[in-house]
């Protein structure tokens, strides 16, 4: 498998990718739900931020200078990537958070992150590093991209990235998800079955991005 298709098997074993009727903060009656803070083991943070590592090591830009993890979920996730990437690709770079390495004058920083909702953590930080050093706010790295409409008729993550000029890499995306688990099962039960994808499709066609 690829590490997209294992870090979706991974999301269902550990509980974080479930499938059912729940409501999102915005109000939004949805069939799926990805509950981050369903990781809590050091093998999962471990395996965690090797999913990220994979991403970033396939798309981090060369000039990369520092990871940066929003408070609260963003700090284990950019730890974890920081050390994944150095173990696995030999790539060591310096993490911060409100701790750890302070940004200087004309870092590159790319920002890891869960799952991009409002997006209002990302613009924090974005004002947060305009307080602390003037540096470039390269990319963002998230877990999932739901690929729902933002503030306007396209996506938060590209509402970033037309604003910012940030690069946005997820993991995976919502129609991976879909694409790979679609009459597959994990651990002998399917999670997406013919009506649960008519579902999902459903509420993309009501809420996903143009």
């Amino acid at each position: 498998m690829t590490y997209q298709e294992e870090f979706i098997t991974f999301m269902v074993r550990s509980g974080v990718l479930t499938f059912g009727d729940f409501t999102t903060k915005s109000g939004r009656k949805t069939p799926y739900f990805i509950n981050t803070g369903n990781y809590k083991t050091g093998a999962q943070a471990a395996r965690l931020g090797d999913y990220y590592a994979a991403c970033l090591q396939e798309h981090l830009p060369a000039d990369t200078t520092a990871l940066f993890g929003p408070a609260y979920k963003g700090i284990p996730l950019a730890v974890s990537a920081a050390a994944s990437l150095y173990r696995n690709y030999g790539r060591d770079l310096p993490y911060c958070f409100m701790v750890g390495y302070q940004p200087q004058a004309g870092d590159v920083i790319a920002i890891v992150e869960d799952v991009v909702t409002a997006g209002t953590a990302v613009r924090e930080s974005i004002a947060l590093f305009q307080k602390v050093a003037p540096v470039k706010i390269s990319s963002l790295f998230v877990s999932v991209d739901r690929m729902e409409r933002g503030q306007g008729s396209c996506s938060t993550l590209d509402e970033l990235r037309k604003e910012y000029g940030i690069a946005v890499h997820p993991i995976v995306t919502v129609r991976d998800i879909i694409q790979f688990l679609y009459e597959r099962p994990i651990d002998g039960k399917v999670y997406i079955d013919h009506a649960m994808k008519e579902r999902m499709e459903a509420y993309l066609r009501q809420y996903g991005a143009e």
